[in-house]
């Protein structure tokens, strides 16, 4: 049972972020305006011309590698402070669309837990050397 849930997690997380991440380039889902306050830190980071671009190749990277079932801790690690930065915006500066980034949160939140024998040697306090 476990093993289906995982599978269903890692599936829909993968497919939220190439569906996010190419939506970034191809508008074909409408965004909503963001709150002023919010509207404001993604105005200066489109601004810097690269910002943008490089979240929604590393989303499309990250989902594709969660749907193929490639390299899975590796995508989970590398996606983890885009979800964190995501959550953060809308927790802080535009809660009307926190509902996304806490499922999205979790979802990453138990695909870490099922692959927790992946991270442990990572997480290691101290090392010998």
């Amino acid at each position: 049972m476990k093993t289906k849930l995982i599978l269903a997690g890692r599936l829909t997380l993968g497919l939220a972020l190439v569906v996010f991440g190419l939506n970034g380039f191809l508008q074909f889902i409408p965004v909503p305006p963001p709150a002023p306050a919010a509207g404001a830190l993604l105005g200066a980071f489109f601004k810097t011309g690269y910002f943008f671009p490089f979240i929604k190749i590393a989303e499309i990277f990250a989902g594709s590698l969660l749907l193929s079932n490639r390299l899975v801790p590796f995508a989970l690690a590398f996606i983890f402070p885009i979800i964190i930065g995501f959550t953060q915006i809308h927790l802080f500066l535009d809660p009307a669309g926190l509902a996304l980034p806490l499922i999205l949160l979790a979802i990453h939140a138990f695909l870490t837990h099922g692959h927790w024998a992946y991270f442990k040697t990572v997480m290691t306090i101290k090392t010998e050397s």
